[in-house]
């Protein structure tokens, strides 16, 4: 993948967790009850940026500090590994991580949060593990 720009200088990276609905930060509590251990972006969108709390483009050994919808910090998570796989081919660790029963689930939870994108089995994402690192204060 090309090299994408960084944090501002003097700035941890950033990331926000988008659900189905815009102002759904659901997914932010789960990251902060462990449950939530992956995340996924299609693979021309992950190196932008997505707002003003999230620099995209993740990278393994990254500490990233997590924003809910509302721009408040609730905790910062590692980075642990990252890689492309397509939509046909959700590996367990990525559906389990993502807090989904099975491959099919994960692939319909997408389709409602991506209304807009042709979701086939050729899709192409970019898979990111991470693990909590602390809450904010």
């Amino acid at each position: 993948m090309a090299d994408a720009p960084i944090a501002s200088p003097g700035r941890p990276r950033r990331t926000q967790f988008w659900g189905a609905h815009p102002d759904d930060d659901h997914l932010v509590l789960e990251v902060i009850a462990g449950r939530k251990t992956a995340t996924v972006s299609p693979e021309d969108e992950n190196a932008l940026p997505a707002g003003e709390f999230d620099d995209g483009d993740m990278r393994v050994g990254e500490s990233v500090e997590v924003y809910d919808l509302r721009g408040r910090l609730r905790c910062r998570i590692r980075v642990t590994e990252v890689y492309p796989l397509t939509f046909g081919d959700i590996p367990e660790k990525l559906w389990r991580g993502e807090g989904c029963a099975s491959a099919e689930e994960f692939r319909q939870e997408h389709r409602r949060a991506w209304p807009d994108k042709r979701l086939d089995a050729g899709f192409r994402l970019v898979a990111t593990h991470f693990r909590l690192e602390d809450l904010a204060p």
